[in-house]
């Protein structure tokens, strides 16, 4: 392993926290108990529409009043379109208080005493998820040319295009890149078509889809995630031990 990449949302940081606080900022405690079943249905409905809304075929807003209003009606909520974008836009305004858990803070403290090239690969508009950036601090760990976002790029994720620009830019091959993320579409597939290694942070206990991929490895918490990047240093997957 010469580099090891991230995926942001629901990666460096837990994506539940700002959404569950958009739940009880519109609805008290009413819904508590769907925080979570709400923010997967959510993820899910966004991924549908992602590609239409990159490509300009529809809005920004209509994206987010599809996703909101499918994932509410997916747990047997019914809200309106103006109920939808209110939720957005109080969702979005806690993105803007996200910060860095600690053990990532480890994790990414590692890479960089071990002398492990870090990056990220993110989905989505390039303000908005520069803005994730900065302020979750990523730039005191991994330099500006290696961040890339979709939105800056022309190609997303899990197209192998968006890894195939990234192993040009970096100058490695496929072989000695791993990738972290939440998203087994996105993250796992993605980087297994490129060829790339996989490591599936697995956060929300999701089974393995019907499909070709399986994840060279899998972490369910953060701490497991910090635990399986120092194995991949260590060589306890390869049993090549580098030190």
């Amino acid at each position: 392993m010469k580099a090891i990449f991230f995926d942001v949302d629901d990666t460096l940081y837990d994506q539940t926290q700002p959404f569950g606080e958009a739940c009880r900022q519109m609805y008290g405690g009413a819904y508590d108990s769907q925080a979570e079943k709400l923010f997967v249905a959510s993820r899910r409905r966004s991924d549908e529409v992602f590609e239409l809304s990159q490509s300009g075929k529809i809005t920004m807003d209509a994206m987010r009043i599809y996703r909101t209003q499918k994932a509410f009606e997916d747990c047997g909520i019914s809200i309106s379109e103006e109920e939808a974008l209110a939720f957005e836009k109080h969702y979005n305004e806690n993105l803007k208080h996200i910060s860095l858990p600690e053990t990532m803070r480890e994790i990414l403290d590692f890479c960089a005493e071990k002398g492990i090239e870090a990056g990220v690969i993110t989905n989505g508009p390039s303000a908005h998820q520069w803005e994730k950036v900065e302020r979750l601090g990523l730039l005191k760990w991994i330099p500006r040319e290696r961040v890339f976002v979709s939105g800056d790029l022309g190609a997303s994720k899990p197209d192998p295009e968006i890894f195939r620009m990234i192993e040009q830019r970096i100058g490695l091959e496929p072989e000695e890149l791993w990738f972290v993320g939440d998203s087994y579409v996105n993250d796992v597939a993605g980087a297994k078509r490129a060829g790339w290694k996989s490591l599936w942070f697995n956060r929300r206990g999701h089974k393995i889809p019907e499909m070709d991929f399986q994840p060279d490895l899998q972490a369910a918490s953060e701490r497991e995630l910090l635990e399986a990047v120092k194995s991949l240093y260590f060589g306890q997957v390869s049993g090549e031990p580098r030190e």
